[in-house]
């Protein structure tokens, strides 16, 4: 899980995650900049059928509760899943590269 470390955006709007550190319960220690600053309610990462997962939830900045559920792709060295976005109730198909 150390892979998930860096920083990642995603292309179609320049949102980033940064993740700082993985601490040995896959609590994740990440930030959002969109493009200011904003704290993560909940960062988390897990295995799941061989696959290394990062779950995000946002409550700051009138994001009410929008999450992004991601798997790491080895071939790519991407995050690629869905975005919730709350108040729309709506999903996404998106995905994060990372920045070099």
């Amino acid at each position: 899980s150390e892979v998930l470390k860096g920083a990642w955006v995603r292309p179609d709007g320049g949102y980033t995650i940064v993740i700082k550190n993985v601490g040995e319960n896959g609590r994740l220690e990440a930030t959002y900049f969109n493009p200011g600053q904003l704290p993560f309610a909940r960062a988390e990462a897990s295995h799941e059928g061989g696959r290394l997962r990062a779950f995000f939830e946002l409550r700051a900045g009138g994001y009410d509760g929008s999450t992004y559920d991601l798997a790491y792709d080895p071939a790519s060295d991407r995050l690629a899943g869905t975005y919730y976005q709350a108040v729309a109730k709506q999903k996404y198909d998106i995905f994060f590269v990372r920045r070099r």
